[in-house]
């Protein structure tokens, strides 16, 4: 039996845009099109819809916000974040 994993299993699932709910719920396919209405979109912060079915809405908006928070397209690259933030520690430095 052959492995199903990594990069098969990462072609295989399905890439959903959580910055673009839609309104009977789910999320628009993940990407833009060089057309101009897509012009105008933010930029999209995809996952996997498995995933983003699991996050709660505050974990949807703070991905979105750090992805939108950083410069785009710097070195002709995209530019990732992580999807999960690093949890704190409540304890302040001195």
């Amino acid at each position: 039996m052959a492995y199903k994993g990594g990069l098969t299993k990462w072609f295989s699932e399905n890439w959903v845009d959580i910055g673009a709910p839609k309104k009977g719920g789910g999320f628009k396919k993940c990407g833009r099109s060089k057309l101009k209405a897509d012009k105008k979109r933010k930029y999209p912060k995809c996952v996997p819809a498995a995933k983003a079915a699991r996050m709660t809405k505050s974990q949807i908006r703070s991905a979105v916000s750090r992805k939108r928070a950083k410069k785009q397209g710097v070195g002709g690259k995209p530019t990732n974040v992580k999807t999960f933030a690093k949890k704190r520690n409540g304890k302040k430095r001195r």
